[in-house]
């Protein structure tokens, strides 16, 4: 990396002269903004590939909402590298003995509620800033498909150990294998989170309904016709003329297009909409379930206590050297102190943080030689220190 903006410069200055910028200033000018405009990329793809434990609704309980715009100055990247500070200490004093990834990833992977993402129960999400348990499934939306996504894989000799769990997250493309249900099933089409195109194996919602091409012919109610390329559908046969054509007779009411935004579709085969050139209707509930507090929604925070508390003291200390690294309050180098006093008792198995201990094959916790002998319980959530 030491090298590559040196590489960069070279080529926006051959860049730039062959566009006739030849001044050494406007060169420099120039390519001093192309560099900023690299740098900025380049962050935002590094914010992306991080996953956060905390958010920023945390850290209103050190500070107050104008300190935290203040000593961010409204950047996020900021809170990124701040924690990725953080997080590092973390691990490097607890990895050794405790499943402390484990226990990160609890609220690394807490996913934003989406309508296009069916959560299990159990499942948490973030709605609104809070986090909150999935106590009943929720469902998400259903759009029509047009062709087969998945087929179940016949193929026999496959190591279902290194297959992957089918996941909405996900990414997949022609030829993936994935198992869901215990099943395995073999991409057609590519699809996933990534596309804006999730589709779970054999789950549709949608049958597609037969249609004619509209003549002055007798029709029965709910019939579908295509008309000048819009499609119709019979309503009623009141004072119905088959002479007159869908256009202007009140008979006949025009299908509109499907719209995952809208969540009233009927279970009914009448609930035509349009897809693509082609038409459905819904053979089970296609709506997504409304996130309802207290009916399929819990508040519950799954992520550890104390490891939330000294992250977050942590990545305010790191926030502050930002902007002060000189003047950095009392009260944070204390908090700082004192959460780096508690990684290192931790590590040294002085106290009990909560953490599940890492366990060695034999399924006992592993141990350093050094603390061997004042081991008296193997029990995680006993104080291994007891004499």
């Amino acid at each position: 990396m030491g090298t590559y903006p040196t590489a960069l410069t070279i080529c926006c200055v051959i860049t730039l002269e062959m566009h006739g910028i030849s001044s050494r200033v406007e060169t420099i000018v120039a390519v001093y903004f192309l560099l900023q405009i690299f740098q900025k990329d380049l962050t935002t793809k590094t914010t992306n590939m991080y996953r956060r434990f905390l958010n920023d609704s945390d850290y209103l309980s050190l500070l107050t909402p104008e300190a935290l715009s203040q000593i961010t100055r409204n950047d996020s990247e900021r809170f990124i590298q701040a924690e990725e500070a953080a997080e590092m200490s973390i691990v490097e004093y607890l990895s050794e003995n405790y499943e402390v990834v484990r226990e990160l990833n609890k609220g690394k992977y807490i996913a934003q509620y989406n309508r296009r993402i069916t959560f299990p129960v159990g499942a948490h999400i973030y709605m609104e800033d809070k986090i909150y348990e999935v106590i009943q499934s929720l469902c998400g939306y259903k759009a029509p498909l047009l062709v087969e996504y998945w087929e179940e894989c016949l193929e026999l000799n496959l190591d279902l150990e290194s297959i992957n769990n089918y996941s909405q997250f996900g990414t997949y493309y022609k030829g993936n294998v994935v198992k869901y249900n215990e099943i395995l099933y073999t991409c057609l089409q590519d699809n996933g989170y990534k596309f804006n195109n999730i589709r779970i194996p054999l789950v549709c919602g949608w049958l597609e309904a037969h249609y004619f091409d509209w003549e002055p012919v007798d029709y029965n109610q709910w019939d579908v016709v295509r008309f000048e390329g819009i499609f119709y559908t019979l309503m009623h046969h009141d004072n119905f003329d088959n002479n007159i054509t869908p256009l202007k007779s009140d008979n006949w009411g025009a299908i509109a297009d499907y719209d995952s935004n809208y969540n009233e579709y009927e279970l009914n085969g009448h609930e035509y909409v349009v897809y693509e050139g082609k038409v459905f209707y819904p053979e089970l509930d296609v709506n997504s379930d409304v996130p309802e507090v207290g009916k399929n929604l819990s508040l519950h925070d799954p992520r550890n206590y104390n490891l939330k508390k000294h992250m977050l003291r942590l990545a305010v200390y790191e926030l502050t050297k930002l902007i002060a690294p000189n003047n950095v309050s009392v009260v944070r180098l204390r908090d700082y102190e004192d959460s780096m006093k508690w990684l290192n008792d931790a590590a040294k198995l002085r106290l009990n943080p909560q953490i599940p201990r890492r366990l060695a094959e034999d399924r006992k916790p592993v141990m350093d030689w050094q603390l061997a002998t004042f081991q008296t319980d193997y029990d995680p959530y006993k104080n291994p220190w007891l004499t």
